[in-house]
């Protein structure tokens, strides 16, 4: 055993566990419970080396052995995190019910990482449930996190995923599997109501200070360190959305537990991206009001913030009539900062440069004729920067034609060339995004068959969403059936 611990460890791990000194109402400290017979079956090589491990030394036995939490490495404590959340819209205490993080990794440039595996078995917060993971969607996560990644779009990313050689029960048997998550932090809005719930001032005031030292250090001589934090968190959720609408993505489970403080996106369980462009698009199977639809996710980060906002009223101002004002305040301003930020993204998106009264009405336009027309959300704007493409049948339609002329107008008040124009679309719309259509086919042969070869195929290729000197056809067919139909899962 020992000698398994001492291979494992000298991959360059350097562990610095600042959370597990938190208050323990915060977390729990407990060991992750050991499976049967782990098999490696995707490692994230390139996230290594970014993390400054080397795992090329160490064999696939010995790999799976770890990150099946077996035997870990020297420097790691295993801690499952309490928090709680509004889960569309209702409040309930949570905590991570199948994820034990196994410490904070300091990279060589000194970057800290948590290091979490998920699905790695009960804990105290699991709520009667098993505390695994199935193999698909823990594939799933890995494949959406690296696509944001490269799509440029702060994220959790992936670093590997075994199978347990266990099965799991849902609707069905399933194969089970952990997923090495990575992360910035797992600090939520949620982590700040459980503390708020609590009563515990003394914590939110502890959470505080840790949230700005982890993430946010230009604020730590500020005077009111809370204000200054809810501000921070604002803009860079506010940065968050902005990028996900810009690539018709749909997180499909914005509770507030999923809403990290550090502003990257965490949780994909029921997402999915848009093919035909429908703002009412809803791709979770419990999402049966359309509460996290694409046209919602701003109102829903704005709704989240001003619970996350709630959770710091007794730190903003000592009067709470006052602190209440403050907060409601700097809430009520995420609309603006939004709507600037949506702008300025989608005039990147159309290739128009400077300030122009009827931006936005043009832009509205586009979308509208998209929806009636059922076009392809990231195909169209590929579309736009093609010299030819009025000859596609789409665009050939009356309305089009009569947009498209007032959006060569435009064009021509940037004082920019065209290529200027082409290369600025070209740097935000992706040519590809994991297509459902292309994720369920890679997932069914790897998680059916074990077949990885597509998977590790389509992998490549989403690490060059934005490489127009490629041709990938194959992965920017949009399906013949609508996207209203595709149905995505928890997967817990």
């Amino acid at each position: 055993m020992n000698k398994i611990i001492e291979k494992i460890s000298k991959a360059g791990w350097s562990f610095d566990n600042t959370y597990a000194r938190l208050p323990n109402i915060l977390l729990s400290k407990i060991l992750p419970i050991p499976v049967k017979s782990p098999k490696l079956i995707v490692l994230n090589e390139k996230l290594s080396e970014e993390l400054g491990l080397d795992f090329s030394l160490i064999n696939r036995e010995n790999l799976s052995q770890m990150f099946s939490g077996n035997y870990l490495p020297k420097g790691s404590e295993t801690i499952a995190q309490a928090y709680a959340g509004h889960q569309f819209g209702h409040f309930t205490l949570l905590g991570d019910g199948r994820a034990l993080m196994i410490g904070e990794h300091i990279s060589k440039n000194k970057k800290r990482f948590d290091i979490q595996f998920k699905g790695s078995g009960i804990t105290p917060y699991s709520r009667n449930a098993d505390g695994r993971a199935a193999l698909g969607p823990m594939l799933r996560e890995y494949i959406i996190s690296e696509a944001m990644h490269y799509l440029k779009i702060p994220t959790t990313r992936s670093l590997a995923v075994v199978t347990t050689g266990e099965n799991i029960m849902r609707e069905n048997k399933l194969p089970g599997a952990i997923l090495t998550r990575v992360a910035s932090s797992h600090l939520r809005v949620g982590t700040f109501q459980f503390a708020a719930i609590n009563g515990k001032e003394e914590v939110l005031k502890i959470l505080v200070d840790y949230s700005i030292d982890r993430h946010y250090q230009n604020l730590k001589k500020d005077k009111n360190k809370a204000l200054s934090l809810l501000r921070s968190v604002i803009k860079k959720q506010v940065e968050l959305v902005t990028h996900w609408m810009r690539v018709g993505f749909i997180h499909g489970v914005m509770n507030t537990d999923n809403m990290t403080i550090s502003g990257e996106t965490i949780d994909y369980g029921p997402c999915a991206f848009m093919d035909i462009y429908d703002p009412e698009t809803v791709f979770s199977s419990i999402d049966l009001s359309g509460r996290y639809a694409y046209f919602n996710q701003p109102g829903i980060a704005k709704w989240n913030l001003a619970r996350f906002a709630e959770t710091l009223i007794p730190l903003i101002d000592k009067k709470k009539e006052i602190a209440i004002k403050i907060a409601e305040e700097e809430i009520n301003n995420f609309n603006n900062i939004y709507e600037v930020s949506w702008l300025e993204m989608m005039k990147k998106k159309i290739g128009i440069f400077g300030e122009n009264n009827k931006d936005k009405e043009l832009i509205e336009e586009l979308f509208n004729w998209m929806n009636n027309k059922k076009a392809d959300f990231t195909n169209t704007f590929c579309f736009l920067m093609e010299r030819d493409f009025e000859k596609k049948e789409i665009f050939k339609d009356s309305n089009f034609i009569k947009w498209h002329k007032r959006w060569k107008i435009r064009l021509n008040q940037n004082r920019k060339s065209f290529n200027e124009s082409i290369k600025i679309m070209k740097d935000n719309n992706p040519q590809v995004i994991p297509r459902n259509i292309k994720v369920e086919e890679v997932l069914n042969l790897a998680s059916k068959d074990m077949n990885l070869k597509p998977l590790e195929d389509f992998l490549e290729v989403l690490k060059r969403p934005y490489d127009y000197g490629k041709k990938l056809e194959e992965y920017k067919l949009v399906p013949k059936t609508t996207s209203q139909i595709y149905k995505t899962y928890c997967g817990t």
